[in-house]
C-alpha cells in the first residue's frame, strides 16, 4: 500500500489488501490525496481488494462503513484535465467529491467517477463504470452504469 499526497488519509478499522486474491505479491493500493484540500475517509469495516486506486486531487472521496471492493477499483474526484485542448495542461478542470455509502458491495474492475453519491446497500457488477448517482439498496451494472435490479432490505428478498 501506498499513502501520499499534501491533503488528508483518515483510515479507520478496515483491511487494504486480501491474501490470497490476484495482485497480492504484485501489486499494491495506491490511496493518495494529492492537494492539501483533499481528504479520502475509509469507514470500520472497509475490505478493498488489491490492486486499488483511490485519488482525491483537490475535494474528497468517503468510503463508508462495511463496504466490500474488488480487486483493480479505481475511484477519482477528478478528471485531472480540462477536457478543452487549449486548457488541458493549466490545471482548471473541476474536482467533485465522492461518497459511497454503508454495506456497498463493488465487485473487480469497477470505476466510480468524479461527483458520484452511492447509497447505502448498493451492488455494483463487476467491470462497470459508474458516472451517475446510483439510489440506495440497487443492483447497477454496466459501461455506463445503470440500474438493473433492486435489494429488498426489509423482507431480505433480492431481485
Amino acid at each position: 500500500m501506498l499513502i501520499s499526497g499534501l491533503g488528508k488519509v483518515q483510515l479507520g478499522r478496515c483491511n487494504l489488501g486480501v491474501w490470497p486474491s490476484p495482485y497480492y505479491l504484485n501489486g499494491y493500493i495506491h490511496i493518495e490525496a494529492r492537494e492539501a484540500t483533499a481528504s479520502i475517509e475509509i469507514k470500520d469495516g472497509v475490505w478493498i481488494n488489491n490492486n486499488a486506486v483511490i485519488i482525491a486531487e483537490r475535494s474528497s472521496i468517503h468510503i463508508g462503513a462495511n463496504t466490500l471492493i474488488g480487486s483493480e477499483f479505481t475511484v477519482y474526484d477528478s478528471d485531472f484535465h480540462d477536457l478543452h485542448p487549449d486548457r488541458r495542461l493549466v490545471g482548471s478542470h473541476i474536482c467533485r467529491q465522492v461518497i459511497i455509502g454503508n454495506n456497498v458491495f463493488i465487485g473487480s474492475r469497477v470505476t466510480i467517477l468524479k461527483g458520484v453519491t452511492i447509497g447505502n446497500n448498493v451492488v455494483i457488477a463487476a467491470g462497470s463504470v459508474v458516472s451517475t448517482d446510483v439510489p440506495k439498496d440497487m443492483i447497477v451494472a454496466g459501461v455506463p452504469a445503470r440500474v438493473v435490479g433492486k435489494i429488498n432490505c426489509k423482507d431480505k428478498i433480492y431481485e
